[in-house]
């Protein structure tokens, strides 16, 4: 009998499809995942990391859509529940994240405190 991991994170429609298409480049490193994470810093007191990376020891990995996705085991506490979207309309453009643990945000959505 498998288990069934639900991912702490998801991805929308459009994201899955815009990191699908980065992941087809041609300059694309083979075997990396798609890292989502936290770090220290920004307006509100954390950013979030998104971005190809390879998998180190601490990280927890998951598939979303055909999609490799990794997250360091310490960052679930601020991740859990979160969605990234990916945005290309004319007022903004670029991956958001809807972060429902948020206790606030900074006016350009970048970074959040918990």
């Amino acid at each position: 009998m498998e288990t069934a991991i639900n991912t702490p994170v998801k991805l929308t429609a459009s994201a899955i499809e815009e990191v699908k298409r980065l992941m087809n480049e041609p300059d694309f490193a083979a075997g990396q995942y798609l890292r989502v994470g936290v770090k220290g810093g920004g307006c509100s007191g954390m950013t979030y990391v998104l971005g190809f990376d390879i998998k180190e020891g601490d990280d927890e990995a998951y598939d979303i859509e055909g999609i490799p996705v990794i997250m360091k085991t310490a960052h679930g506490i601020y991740l859990m529940g979160i969605e990234v979207d990916f945005q290309s309309g004319l007022n903004a453009r670029g991956f958001v994240f809807n972060n429902p643990n948020a206790s606030s945000t900074c006016g350009c959505g970048t970074s959040f405190a918990v």
